[in-house]
């Protein structure tokens, strides 16, 4: 039998929910609400029922129960029979100002016979092993797409290893599923995130500018689980691909949707040009120290590298004598522009033309450099072409890209891949979350 102190404490509290259940409010019209009611609306959630409130150290807290009888699984969210009944555990929820809102109940465990197990009951304010409320770790989400973890943190109350934690769940919940389905042209390319060339590689679709997958590293092998995961029907409905020249891009490409087009990004082709006229130039400057003439050549390197319309009226003069007193490095800037004139054309068969014409002048031109480049691009011409009849690059997978290098920065670094992909999808795959406030109406 239980001892007076107890059983005068079990009708108190028995006592306050019912006077929390009968608690009238009155309001401007000379209406009254219950206090249950009230606690209920500003929860804003459904499904829940009140049984008592009172105020302890760190909060308001809410006793509450699912309004429906029969538990449900936490995973399946099927009705099962009643297994047992848990301890009393607390949700966080949104604060009321400098008041945190505090949800407590004692979860019955469901023996479910589509999990095959015993699990904790589906609640309706919180997800499946989690101690936080719907409403708190989406405006967990949603801060952490605006701001650090570090700052989110702080603004809610909890530690950032734990905002990591709320967003990985958040992603899981809200990533769309579907995401893989209709895809037909997409860019490829990697992000590094930590010293030591540690990368993961990025998805894009282009038709909805978001990302749809990210894993860890820049091999075939990850791109590989790429198609693994979109499957061989979805990967023969690819007709186009956006990447750089990464060999390993174009192995996973070839083997796993050979039908697909491989775009080369023409800023990445343009690239490779560019690094070719500057390696010559320092082999120039090197050899002109031996004979004493370095100084014709010093500060010559943006000269060289910028299109005639960018260049001030000293980057000419410096380039009018480079004409004159160099013809390799003079010799190694008209391969330059003459590979961006072919790629300007908007006709498949000129630049064709152009680039084969390109290509034999190039392995002529007795500069090592661009004979390499040659090599490449004559294997790659294919690729490279099919910029000029699409008009595709990988402009849209370099600025997700910069948005995905901004998100580390702000975060100082991540420490695992798992995490940084979290982050990439709660802020680049196109999850939107609307505040938990309504639109202003009015104006200051």
């Amino acid at each position: 039998m239980p001892c007076p102190t107890a059983l005068e404490g079990r009708e108190a509290r028995t006592e306050l929910s019912r006077a929390v259940a009968v608690t009238t409010l009155a309001t401007n019209d000379g209406k009254s609400v219950r206090l249950s009611t009230v606690i209920t609306k500003l929860l804003g959630i459904n499904s829940l029922r009140v049984q008592d409130v009172h105020f302890e150290a760190d909060g308001l807290v809410i006793e509450a129960t699912p309004s429906w009888r029969k538990p449900r699984c936490g995973r399946c969210t099927r009705q099962g029979p009643t297994y047992d009944t848990s301890p009393l555990r607390r949700w966080r929820h949104l604060a009321l100002g400098r008041t945190p809102f505090w949800i407590r109940y004692s979860p019955r465990r469901v023996s479910c016979a589509s999990c095959q197990g015993v699990y904790v009951e589906q609640v309706p304010w919180a997800g499946h092993d989690s101690r936080f409320t719907w409403d708190f770790e989406e405006m967990a989400a949603y801060l952490a797409q605006r701001m650090d973890k570090t700052a989110v943190g702080a603004l809610l109350g909890i530690n950032w290893r734990t905002v990591g934690t709320i967003i990985q769940r958040v992603v899981a919940e809200r990533l769309d599923p579907t995401r893989l389905d209709g895809l037909y042209v997409i860019g490829v390319d990697e992000i590094s995130f930590r010293r030591h060339h540690q990368y993961v590689t990025c998805v894009v679709d282009h038709v909805k500018g978001r990302v749809v997958w990210t894993g860890e590293g820049k091999s075939a092998q990850t791109l590989g689980k790429f198609f693994d995961e979109l499957g061989e029907e979805k990967s023969k409905a690819l007709t186009h691909v956006t990447m750089d020249m990464s060999a390993a891009f174009i192995s996973a490409v070839e083997e796993r949707a050979p039908q697909a087009q491989k775009v080369f990004d023409r800023f990445h082709v343009e690239k490779l040009a560019t690094e070719a006229v500057d390696e010559v130039r320092r082999a120039e400057v090197r050899a002109a120290v031996e004979k004493g003439a370095a100084r014709l050549l010093k500060h010559s390197r943006w000269a060289l590298l910028k299109k005639p319309w960018n260049m001030s009226q000293r980057d000419g003069e410096k380039l009018r004598n480079i004409q004159k007193t160099n013809q390799r490095l003079y010799r190694a800037y008209l391969l330059k522009e003459s590979l961006g004139e072919g790629l300007d054309f908007q006709q498949l068969a000129p630049a064709k033309s152009h680039l084969d014409q390109w290509i034999a002048w190039a392995l002529r031109s007795r500069l090592a450099p661009f004979i390499r480049l040659a090599g490449t691009l004559k294997r790659l011409k294919e690729g490279v072409l099919a910029y000029v009849s699409t008009r595709l690059s990988n402009g849209l997978v370099e600025g997700l890209n910069n948005k995905i290098r901004l998100i580390t920065r702000r975060a100082f670094g991540f420490h695992s891949a798992r995490a940084l992909s979290a982050m990439i999808h709660l802020c680049c795959g196109g999850i939107v979350f609307d505040p938990p406030l309504p639109k202003p109406t009015y104006t200051a």
